[in-house]
């Protein structure tokens, strides 16, 4: 991988590889993953049950470290105190805050960065109305709709005008409906945001819909 593309991209991998140990025998996770992201790029990552997707994920997302390989976001190394500003992620598990509602939930993450003003504020109520939920804003998570959870993830991922978005099974808990809205809305948003983006899923069907498929087998990205 060239070094110029390197920092020019997003995000980019090189020759990540994580190791788990179980008992005596070390189990090779990823082998040497190499992956460049592009700005505004959408990519797709599919793979068996068990094939280190997530691991992968949260290597890019720095909340695990790899035993080997290098990890820059913007052409500067990949460090924690980025984090906040540099991405948004979606889960499988919405991982809203029961007890305070969709609007607090969106504007947490900016609390991550600084005390939100009032742009901040703004910001949030525009996201809310963004993603269909204006008219819910002052509900609980309790009180919304599984789809409708995952709206706010995505409202409080893009609250920091990130550069680069990670989706882990953002659809994983939703009905086939409901999951197909999220993704468009997902992709939607992305494009319009020019954020990158990196969604991890196992439907093939929503796999198309980014500008590049890769697929993990035995360790590496095909």
């Amino acid at each position: 991988m060239e070094g110029s593309a390197m920092s020019d991209a997003v995000l980019a991998a090189a020759g990540v590889r994580k190791n788990y140990r179980s008992g005596d025998r070390v189990i090779e996770v990823l082998r040497g993953v190499d992956l460049v992201i592009g700005a505004g790029e959408s990519v797709s990552i599919r793979g068996e049950s068990g094939s280190g997707k997530s691991t992968l994920l949260n290597l890019l997302a720095g909340l695990d470290e790899p035993d080997a390989g290098r990890l820059s976001w913007a052409g500067e190394p990949a460090h924690a105190a980025r984090r906040a500003r540099f991405l948004g992620m979606v889960f499988q598990s919405f991982y809203l805050i029961p007890e305070i509602d969709a609007l607090a939930n969106v504007l947490m993450a900016a609390r991550m960065v600084k005390a939100p003003g009032a742009a901040e504020r703004a910001r949030a109520n525009e996201l809310i109305a963004r993603v269909g939920l204006a008219a819910r804003a002052s509900h609980l998570p309790a009180q919304l709709s599984g789809g409708e959870r995952q709206r706010v993830a995505v409202a409080r991922a893009l609250m920091n005008a990130p550069q680069l978005l990670l989706a882990d099974e953002p659809t994983g808990n939703l009905d086939e409906h409901t999951g197909d809205a999220v993704i468009e809305l997902l992709l939607g948003l992305c494009r319009e945001t020019q954020t990158a983006l990196v969604l991890v899923t196992h439907n093939a069907a929503y796999a198309a819909k980014t500008g590049r498929q890769l697929f993990l087998r035995e360790g590496l990205l095909h």
